[in-house]
C-alpha cells in the first residue's frame, strides 16, 4: 500500500474512532456541576443516592406495606374520548386476589392512624362529649360535616386520589407489575405528554417547546431560544413546576430504556437498551435537549428528597404504624422507614423551599393555588393513558409527587403535630399517599442509579 493511501485510511479510521467516542460520551458530559435554582451539584446527589440511600430504600419498598397499592384503572378519561386501550400483552396489569393481600391492608382502612390510636381518640372524644350540652346531631348535619371534612382534605391535595371504597378499585402488587417498556408509543402517548405540557405548564401557545415529537411541526433554532428565554423570564415557582414535569418525564424514559424487552422467543429477556437511551437523551440526537432533561431529573430528586426529610416528624409519631397485621414485621419496617428518613435528613445540600412563594402574601397564595390546580389536572390526565401498566405507574408517580408538594407546603401543620395521642393532628397522610410517596421517590432514586449503569454500558460499547 502506498504511504499516501495508508496515511489517508489511517487518518479516516482515527477520525471515525474519535467521532464514535464523542457520540458515546457526549450524552453525559454536560450533566455535571451545580443545578439551576439550587445550591447543589449532580456529583453530590450521585454519591449520596447510589452509595447510601438507594440500597435501603429498595429494601423498604419490597415490604408488604409498600408493595400493595389500591388503584382504580377503569376511571374514564375526563378530557377526551379514549377510543380503545392498548392490546399489547405487556400493557396489562394483574390485580391481586383477596388472599394475596395482607389482612391488615385489605380489611378496615388504616389510612391515617393505627388501630390503637383510633381507639384512644374515640375514647377521648366520648369523654369530651359527656360534658357537652347536646351531642345529638341529625343525619343531615352529620353528612354536612363529612362533606366539609372532605372539602378541607381535598383543598390540601395536589392530585386526585382514587376512591379506595369504589368497587372498581383493586389492590395491585407493584413488584409483580414493574414499570418497564410495554410498546405503548406513537400518537396516543404523544398526545398525553403534549396535553400535560401545553395545557398545564403555564406556557403560551405561541411559545413552542423544543423537540415536541410533533410530526406536523419541526421547531427551529430560533423557537428553541424563544422557549428558553420565556422560561427564564418566569417566576421561580413556574420555572420549578416545568422542571418537575420535565424531570418526571425523563425519569420515566430512563425506566423504559433500562427495562426494555430485548428478546421475546421462548422466554422474555428484559434489560438495558443503549440505543433507546441514546435516542431519548443523546445531546445531538435530541437537539441539545437530553442533558437538560437529565438535569431536571436531578432537580425532581431534590424536591422529593426534601419532602421526605420534612415528613419525618409525622412518621415518628408513636401512633403511626405501617400496619399490615403482622406485628413484628410492621415494627421492623417502621424502623427501616425511619432509618431511610433520617438518612434523607442528613443530605448536606437540601433544596430551600422557602425561596418559593416568598413575595406578596396574596399573590403567593394565588400562585400556589394555580400550581396546585395545574398539578391536580395532570393527575386527572393519567386516566386518559391507554396502556394500563403506564396508567398504573403514572398514577403512582403523580400522586407521589403531589404528596411531596403537599408536605413541602404544610410546614406549619407538621410543626404543630401533637406529641401525645389525645388529639387528632392537623396534618394527615392516607396510606395511599404514603405508599405513592415512597414508591415515586423510589422510581427517581432508581433513575439516578440507572444513569450510572448506562454510563458504564456506553463506555463498554465504544
Amino acid at each position: 500500500m502506498k504511504p499516501v493511501v495508508f496515511f489517508f485510511f489511517s487518518s479516516l479510521l482515527l477520525l471515525l474512532l474519535l467521532v464514535s467516542r464523542s457520540a458515546d460520551s457526549r450524552c453525559f458530559c454536560q450533566v455535571t456541576g451545580n443545578l439551576d435554582d439550587c445550591a447543589c451539584d449532580v456529583e453530590t446527589i450521585d454519591g449520596f443516592n447510589n452509595e447510601q440511600l438507594f440500597p435501603k430504600l429498595q429494601k423498604l419498598l419490597e415490604s408488604d406495606y409498600f408493595r400493595f397499592y389500591k388503584v382504580n384503572l377503569n376511571k374514564p378519561c375526563p378530557f377526551w374520548t379514549v377510543t380503545g386501550h392498548c392490546g399489547l400483552r405487556d400493557c396489562a396489569v394483574k390485580p391481586c386476589s383477596p388472599n394475596e393481600v395482607p389482612e391488615g391492608i385489605r380489611s378496615a382502612p388504616h389510612n391515617k392512624y393505627a388501630e390503637e390510636a383510633n381507639m384512644q381518640l374515640d375514647e377521648c372524644e366520648r369523654t369530651q362529649q359527656l360534658g357537652a350540652v347536646d351531642v345529638s346531631l341529625s343525619e343531615e348535619t352529620r353528612e354536612a360535616l363529612r362533606e366539609w371534612s372532605k372539602h378541607d382534605d381535598d383543598a390540601e391535595r395536589f392530585c386526585v386520589a382514587d376512591d379506595e371504597e369504589s368497587p372498581d378499585s383493586q389492590h395491585v402488587d407493584l413488584l409483580l407489575n414493574p414499570e418497564r417498556f410495554t410498546g405503548y408509543r406513537g400518537p396516543e402517548a404523544w398526545h398525553i405528554w403534549n396535553n400535560i405540557y401545553e395545557e398545564n405548564c403555564f406556557k403560551p401557545y405561541a411559545v413552542k417547546r423544543p423537540l415536541t415529537s410533533d410530526p406536523f411541526h419541526s421547531i427551529s433554532g430560533g423557537e428553541v431560544r424563544t422557549f428558553y428565554s420565556w422560561l427564564q423570564g418566569q417566576c421561580v415557582e413556574k420555572r420549578a413546576f416545568y422542571r418537575l414535569i420535565s424531570g418526571l418525564h425523563a425519569s420515566i424514559n430512563i425506566h423504559l430504556s433500562a427495562r426494555y424487552l430485548l428478546e421475546d422467543n421462548w422466554f422474555q429477556k428484559w434489560g438495558h437498551n443503549v440505543t433507546e437511551f441514546r435516542q431519548r437523551f443523546d445531546e445531538e440526537l435530541t437537539a441539545g435537549e437530553g442533558p437538560k432533561r437529565l438535569r431536571n431529573l436531578y432537580f425532581l430528586y431534590l424536591i422529593e428528597l426534601r419532602a421526605l426529610a420534612k415528613a419525618l416528624p409525622f412518621f415518628q409519631q408513636p401512633s403511626f404504624q405501617l400496619y399490615t397485621g403482622r406485628t413484628k414485621q410492621d415494627q421492623e419496617h417502621k424502623e427501616l422507614l425511619l432509618q431511610v428518613l433520617q438518612l434523607t435528613r442528613s443530605f448536606p445540600l437540601h433544596f430551600d423551599e422557602t425561596s418559593l412563594f416568598a413575595g406578596d402574601e396574596n399573590e403567593a397564595a394565588k400562585l400556589k393555588e394555580d400550581i396546585r390546580l395545574s398539578f391536580l389536572n395532570i393527575s386527572r390526565i393519567m386516566d386518559c393513558v391507554g396502556c394500563f401498566k403506564c396508567r398504573l405507574w403514572g398514577k403512582v408517580q403523580t400522586q407521589g409527587l403531589g404528596t411531596a408538594l403537599k408536605i413541602l407546603f404544610s410546614e406549619r401543620q407538621i410543626e404543630a403535630l401533637p406529641t401525645s395521642g389525645k388529639q387528632r393532628p392537623s396534618f394527615q397522610l392516607s396510606r395511599q399517599e404514603i405508599v405513592s410517596l415512597l414508591n415515586a421517590f423510589g422510581r427517581i432514586s432508581t433513575s439516578i442509579r440507572e444513569l450510572k449503569n448506562f454510563r458504564t454500558l456506553l463506555v463498554e460499547d465504544r
